[in-house]
């Protein structure tokens, strides 16, 4: 038993791994491709697993023993009444009122928790210190309890809102401290209420069971006395909520996974396939002397393993340092509204998943190239490159691989053109992987193409033709991977173009507006409130012509977070602007909501039916006026007019000015006086500043996209230089003859070049046409992804990719012609 480890050790060292070492520019492309691939996993994964664990977390550490929650429809809360009437539901042992809401200190924006003593009852993080609260905090007016990141110490006094608060102990341990990542401000249940303006309103009533109760008889029984006027759920569907608003950006990252899976395939399929054809004398070597098939090929499934092992290892690395920096550079849209304070935390399951797929990849790759194996006898497999049973591609298998990609193909375009959802994803990948195999399945017209295109180039083409025909595996893996560059490159730029383009078509209304007034950034939404009385004094500054105001707001509908849109007459809003003027007329009028697209999917809604709604005033019904292709990064949109959203959801404030300037105002000269009438922190910006806000989440999410192009692009050029490396070594003899009779070294690297002129042309006019196709139907894909119309536009630079793939293919070929151009006559020909 030990000697026969010790010989597969030594075979794995002597032949595998001396081999990955030898070709370390084959190697490291294949693992790089495969590092990329479970980078963009690890990172998607932990990406989404910060949002939801971060919400997790503080949901488990505030509801301790919690198993029920009554919260806000909207961040406005429901009335303070409603806890009265679940704790006289029978079965109810606790229900702790809070107020949970961000506030902007001096230091951040810190979490708000308003308590009282019933919160001791649910043993959660904040237990001890609302149970033992410091002698001073009840006789210090405006007494506050902080935690260890808040940047106060004991006594210090800040003001929070309007209020002037005092800090009566800093909260320490480590329960404390994890909690928000110590960012949180706790104070008694009246003040906190006072802080925020919401006298006579809670955001959150947290309820335990008496022992033997059935939950879910008194959930049933708290329902019925909240009568719609709060949302009745487990504590922790926040966190099934706060997922909704990475939704675009997991789409985008893992296309990127997929697409970076595939070509990592691909690359080591072709890798194994040279290893394969220039290790042949040294595998039918180990035949001749009684090597087993099957060993042979475990090995190369081995030394596959260790590329997959080696590169998912690596991603998996890398994917963790991208998680820490997206977590840090999260768009505004899709943190806003969350609570908690994101995180970093990457699921346990992330990294064996990683591992796993690319390892899976490499290996399939791989044995689909080692069954070459299996066809060569011990004399064949002595035979040079061309005159092989190995080098020739089955009639049968070609055939059968022709009409199975096709078949794929059908399916998922029938699939993708029917709008099947989230399946067409599924398909378009199927799709690009069909493309591939019906691209093995036209190996023989492919290389009598490339041929053909060689001889173009005159004497040296015919050779360089005929070196082609000679290694149609190898021709086809290079000619596959040129093709696979550009539509890689035709699919990414030109559906992030179509994206961006369709978007910014539906978003073109509020660059009309002159001036915009909201007390958030414009990569935000707005949904905080302006000041009393900001609409009248910015009315009254001189040129200003009109002032519409309008409102968001997040809320809870169906189970389900959505953004709250209230219109005003003459708003610039994308999604009113995308109405027709009866319907314009019945929403501002009261009579129906409209809804994006994808919410009424969502909530299985069309125009016409009744939409039941909750609202802190108790349930309400609307008509379903219109549904509306609309982007956002959260789940859906409710479109309702301004005045009905103030007093269905208790939500009087404003939240945006769209200022008109009078005509013959000086624009610039219009911004700066609302400047001086608009206090900080609040944002005054123009149209133009407004689009661009619009489009930055959809804009941050194109780079994981960007990212994958360059990868690939940098794949190809390295497979093109190893492969026409391969092609150079194994005609050393063939070209020390062709310079003994005469042939120059110019003609040698001629040849080379109409090699690789003739694969690059004609990869590069596939790739064009297929990639054209493809991002055509990725639009489809991405209009039930993105939830509005992507409308296919070709690129007009579309036909320069194709010409970058002939000087890719050129410049990979560089290097290997000077190679064979600077062979020593007399070595060439040696015998081997």
């Amino acid at each position: 038993m030990t000697g026969a480890l010790a010989a597969t050790a030594s075979r794995l060292r002597l032949l595998s791994l001396r081999e990955l070492l030898v070709h370390r520019r084959r190697t490291l492309a294949a693992i790089t491709v495969m590092a990329v691939s479970s980078m963009y996993l690890v990172a998607v994964l932990g990406i989404f697993g910060s949002i939801t664990g971060s919400v997790t977390r503080l949901s488990d550490g505030i509801a301790g023993i919690a198993s029920l929650e009554v919260s806000g429809v909207t961040d406005a809360g429901f009335p303070a009444s409603v806890a009265v009437d679940v704790v006289a539901v029978p079965g109810v042992a606790t229900a702790a009122p809070l107020i949970r809401t961000a506030m902007s200190t001096p230091t951040g924006t810190m979490l708000l928790f308003g308590a009282d003593a019933s919160s001791v009852e649910l043993a959660g993080a904040l237990a001890d210190a609302l149970a033992h609260p410091p002698g001073g905090s009840a006789k210090t007016p405006g007494g506050v309890q902080v935690g260890p990141s808040v940047g106060h110490a004991r006594g210090d006094g800040f003001r929070l809102g309007t209020t002037w608060v005092t800090v009566s102990q800093v909260l320490t341990g480590k329960h404390l401290a994890d909690l928000n990542g110590g960012n949180y401000i706790l104070a008694p249940l009246a003040l906190a209420q006072n802080i925020t303006g919401r006298t006579g309103q809670l955001d959150s009533i947290l309820i335990t069971t008496k022992p033997g109760t059935d939950l879910a008889a008194v959930r049933t029984a708290v329902a019925a006395a909240v009568d719609g006027r709060a949302v009745v759920a487990e504590p922790r569907m926040r966190a099934t909520r706060a997922g909704d608003g990475v939704r675009l950006m997991n789409y985008m990252a893992l296309m990127g996974a997929a697409v970076a899976l595939v070509v990592g395939a691909f690359l080591v399929y072709t890798t194994m396939t040279m290893a394969i054809t220039q290790r042949r004398p040294v595998i039918s070597t180990l035949r001749a002397i009684g090597g087993r098939r099957a060993t042979i090929v475990a090995d190369l499934i081995g030394e596959a393993a260790v590329l997959g092992v080696l590169g998912g290892a690596l991603g998996a690395a890398l994917g963790i340092f991208l998680g820490h920096l997206a977590i840090r550079r999260l768009p505004p849209a899709i943190t806003q509204g969350l609570e908690a304070r994101v995180e970093y935390w990457l699921p346990g399951y992330a990294l064996p998943v990683a591992v796993a797929a690319t390892v899976l990849a490499s290996v399939t790759a791989a044995a689909m190239a080692a069954r070459q194996v299996y066809k060569v006898s011990p004399i064949e497999a002595l035979a040079p490159v061309g005159a092989s049973a190995a080098d020739a591609v089955p009639r049968r298998l070609r055939i059968v691989s022709g009409i199975a990609a096709v078949v794929v193909i059908a399916v998922s375009l029938a699939i993708v053109v029917a709008h099947r959802g989230t399946t067409s994803l599924a398909a378009m990948m199927a799709v690009f992987c069909a493309e591939i195999t019906l691209g093995f399945a036209l190996t023989a017209a492919l290389v009598t193409a490339a041929a053909a295109a060689a001889r173009v180039f005159g004497t040296a083409g015919a050779v360089g033709a005929a070196t082609i025909e000679r290694a149609p595996r190898r021709v086809w893996a290079t000619l596959m991977t040129v093709l696979i560059a550009v539509v890689t490159t035709v699919v990414i730029t030109g559906t992030n173009n179509d994206m961006i383009a369709s978007a910014r078509t539906i978003f073109a209304p509020v660059a009309e507006v002159d001036i915009w007034v909201s007390a958030n950034a414009p990569d935000s939404f707005a949904t905080d409130a302006l000041p009393q009385g900001l609409q009248e004094q910015v009315a009254g500054v001189p040129g200003v012509a009109q002032v519409s105001p309008g409102a968001h707001g997040f809320a809870v509908i169906g189970g389900t977070r959505v953004m709250l849109d209230g219109f005003s007459p003459g708003s610039a809003d994308p999604l009113f602007r995308a109405l027709d003027d009866p319907t314009r007329r019945d929403v501002l009028a009261g009579r129906g909501v409209v809804l994006s697209q994808n919410l009424g999917a969502t909530l299985d809604v069309r125009v016409g039916d009744k939409l039941h709604l909750q609202t802190p005033r108790g349930p309400r019904q609307a008509e379903v006026l219109a549904l509306v292709p609309y982007f956002s990064t959260v789940i859906g949109t409710v479109g309702i007019g301004l005045d009905q959203l103030r007093s269905w959801f208790d939500r009087p404030a404003v939240t945006t000015l769209q200022v008109s300037a009078a005509d013959g105002v000086d624009h610039t000269r219009l911004m700066a006086d609302i400047r001086h009438v608009v206090p900080e922190p609040n944002y005054v910006y123009d149209g133009r500043a407004a689009l661009a806000g619009l489009e930055a989440p959809l804009r941050q999410s194109m780079v994981i996209a960007n990212a994958v192009l360059l990868i690939v692009v940098f794949v190809a050029a390295v497979a093109l230089f190893t492969t026409l490396t391969l092609s150079v070594l194994e005609r050393r003899r063939e070209i020390g003859v062709l310079r003994a009779i005469g042939a120059n070294r110019r003609f040698t690297m001629q040849m080379v070049l109409a090699e690789a002129a003739g694969i690059g042309v004609v990869g590069g006019l596939l790739g064009l046409v297929i990639g054209l196709t493809d991002q055509w139907l990725y639009s489809l894909v991405s209009a039930e992804i993105m939830n509005f119309t992507v409308t296919f536009h070709p690129t007009p630079v579309a036909p320069a990719y194709a010409l970058g793939a002939v000087a890719i293919s050129l410049l990979g070929s560089v290097p290997p012609a000077r190679r064979a151009a600077r062979l020593n006559i007399i070595d060439a020909v040696a015998s081997e």
